[in-house]
């Protein structure tokens, strides 16, 4: 995972960014098919089946999007379990048993804050699945009833929708902040 000059630190670093942008696209790409959907929900005229095909391209985009946060919490798991199990072992190579102290301080410090920013991720990542059903559902249910009148049930529907939405978005927004204190950490800031 190593490269020469390229240290598990800075692999970290590198991978939470990478997350928390993918959240921040996700985050993006969902207030957008809820801005979609809200828009089909007000349907006043014309062309169903273009509003259908858009309102389901945007559904497969905050699949894509919500897979692509998925993977990138999967890779930051990974490279931190090598860094933790790594700066765990060099503990034993001090001789120095006040610098091994510190290092422990440190590494526990980094762990904690750790822990808190992948929870927060997490936590963001599972109210994504239930956004995505209710989008899926209702992209399903207008595929097979392109009429006006099956438009028009959507609307309480849509209520839900907006409220599941700006959870997830205020999940997002917290594990972005949880991210980008993390990232301040490792730098030393």
């Amino acid at each position: 995972m190593e490269k020469p000059g390229y240290h598990k630190r800075e692999i970290l670093v590198d991978r939470v960014e990478d997350a928390r942008d993918s959240q921040k696209e996700a985050k993006e790409q969902f207030k957008s098919a809820l801005e979609r959907f809200s828009a089909l929900v007000n349907f006043r005229g014309g062309d169903l089946e273009d509003t259908y095909k858009k309102l389901n391209s945007e559904f497969e985009r905050c699949e894509w999007k919500a897979r692509a946060v998925h993977d990138r919490i999967a890779s930051v798991k990974e490279v931190s379990e090598a860094l933790f199990d790594e700066w765990t072992a060099e503990l034993k190579e001090y001789t120095n048993p006040n610098l091994r102290r510190a290092s422990e301080r440190k590494l526990q410090e980094t762990r904690r804050s750790y822990d808190q920013m992948i929870a927060a991720m997490k936590r963001a990542e599972v109210k994504m699945e239930p956004v995505l059903a209710a989008f899926r559902d209702q992209v399903l249910f207008l595929k097979h009833n392109l009429n006006a009148r099956a438009i028009a049930s959507l609307h309480s529907e849509m209520l839900s929708i907006e409220g599941e939405v700006a959870s997830l978005i205020e999940e997002m927004e917290s594990s972005i902040a949880e991210a980008d204190q993390f990232i301040k950490s490792m730098a030393g800031e």
